[in-house]
């Protein structure tokens, strides 16, 4: 018996021979990045369905030299799930650890396990009469484990904070096969360092998170949703400043969306209705708690001072939702348009016009009829510039031209104090770029971390550092 068939033996020795899959048709899903850009091979999948379980698949999986890929629901922009092209990797799928474990409304936390779908997390949170805050367009689909493996962020980091603020402890199995158990759910304990954050963010490359206390919050009794017209992305972090000044953490989210982003979603996704005439961007705004009067008169004065040039405020909740459904479906509308040149950024809030100023002269004058699709988190700094030539011909030219543009948006980026990612992380995709933007001595940290906890280079190879 060959090696690799003793490991498959092993493995489904540890889960049962139904949750080892091998068939090109059952590996299919999990070998391909949602964006269809990433494509790698791998001998199998594994279904675990515990902690012991994952732990004993990847001490497995070292004593016979295969490398592990943890994947979560698959919805990485990056490629941070999707195996290499070598073909010897163990694709861990956390799926089946689904179980909400347990909900302490007075100490305000949920214990979960990784493969808990977000919208479960968010759900089981509401039931209790609680909030868990994280939120993006993936999260009916992506899993918990997945977002504390690249601190997601989401459209409420404005008051919340993203996933690293929200984990209170983990559960972690590192690359031997122990088990590393943090599941505690206390807001101060100073004894050594705080280990938790390692493997938030680190995208499966120093263990594999299994389990996780997240931070709950009071529900909001209300929520105001206002949907705003501006001229200018300067006038949108104006209009921005004056909400935080009115309202301060009752402001949960405020988003912006440039005109090109909102046609693709009127174009592609059925359904979508503009609530405002066109304008060349808009924000999207939030606020918990506060009264629905305040927030009119707020709007009434953005008018009226020639921050907006229209408003309108949901007058249910229904209409809340079509107004978020507009923010996003962006990335499915973009997906259907075509392939496109994606950057997750961030920079200091007081520097997004200066970027956007930037970014899109100096990417007109070195690719005349570029499209620029911008759109994000205005609130706390992350934009996701997207660009693409709308000639499906001339586009599959221009995405060959990648390394250009990407030098031309990381540069200004990096000129204005920013991050070349914000919230997706970094898997394949911006490998190289980090050696870049991060100085010596953090990627010579970063290595030294990676050597300490995974010396043979077998967790999520190829990513990150």
């Amino acid at each position: 018996m060959s090696g690799d068939d003793l490991l498959l033996s092993a493995l489904a020795g540890i889960v049962g021979p139904a949750h080892v899959l091998t068939g090109a048709a059952d590996l299919a899903p999990y070998l391909t990045d949602w964006r269809g850009r990433y494509r790698g091979v791998a001998q199998c999948v594994v279904q675990p369905a515990s902690t012991a379980e994952v732990a004993a698949v990847v001490a497995a999986c070292a004593g016979a030299g295969a490398a592990v890929v943890p994947q979560g629901g698959n919805t990485s922009l990056c490629g941070g799930a999707t195996p290499d092209g070598e073909g010897g990797a163990v694709i861990v799928s956390l799926t089946r650890l689904n179980r909400i474990v347990a909900v302490d409304t007075k100490n305000d936390t949920i214990s979960v396990e990784a493969g808990c779908l977000l919208a479960a997390v968010q759900e089981a949170a509401r039931a209790a009469g609680r909030l868990f805050p994280l939120s993006l367009a993936a999260e009916g689909s992506c899993q918990i484990g997945g977002n504390l493996s690249t601190n997601a962020g989401g459209v409420q980091v404005l008051r919340y904070g993203n996933a690293r603020e929200l984990t209170l402890g983990l559960e972690v199995v590192l690359p031997d096969g122990r088990i590393w158990d943090g599941r505690r759910g206390l807001r101060k304990d100073n004894t050594g360092y705080d280990l938790k954050h390692l493997f938030i963010g680190a995208e499966g490359t120093l263990g594999i998170i299994t389990g996780a206390v997240l931070k709950l919050f009071p529900l909001p009794a209300t929520q105001v949703t206002c949907w705003l017209n501006v001229a200018s992305p300067a006038a949108a972090v104006d209009l921005l400043d004056a909400a935080k000044t009115a309202f301060a953490a009752q402001l949960t989210a405020f988003e912006l969306v440039s005109e090109p982003a909102l046609a693709l979603v009127a174009k592609h996704i059925p359904g979508a209705a503009r609530p405002t005439a066109a304008a060349p961007w808009y924000v999207l705004a939030e606020f918990s708690d506060a009264p629905v009067d305040a927030v009119e008169r707020w709007a009434g004065a953005a008018l009226a001072d020639g921050l907006a040039g229209d408003a309108v405020l949901a007058q249910s909740e229904a209409q809340a939702r079509r107004l978020w459904a507009l923010r996003e479906n962006i990335s499915e509308a973009q997906k259907i348009e075509g392939v496109s040149i994606k950057h997750d950024v961030s920079v200091p809030l007081s520097r997004i016009p200066d970027f956007l100023a930037r970014a899109d002269a100096e990417l007109a004058a070195a690719f005349p009829g570029i499209r620029v699709v911008a759109f994000g988190h205005v609130g706390d700094g992350n934009l996701h510039y997207n660009l693409s030539k709308p000639d499906a011909q001339q586009n599959a030219d221009f995405i060959a031209a990648q390394p250009a543009v990407n030098r031309i948006v990381h540069d200004a980026v990096d000129a204005l104090g920013g991050s070349i990612s914000a919230e997706h992380g970094i898997g394949q995709l911006k490998r190289d770029e980090l050696l870049r933007y991060k100085s010596p001595v953090e990627i010579a940290l970063m290595r030294t971390i990676k050597q300490a906890l995974d010396p043979r280079g077998l967790m999520n190879p190829g990513k990150v550092v």
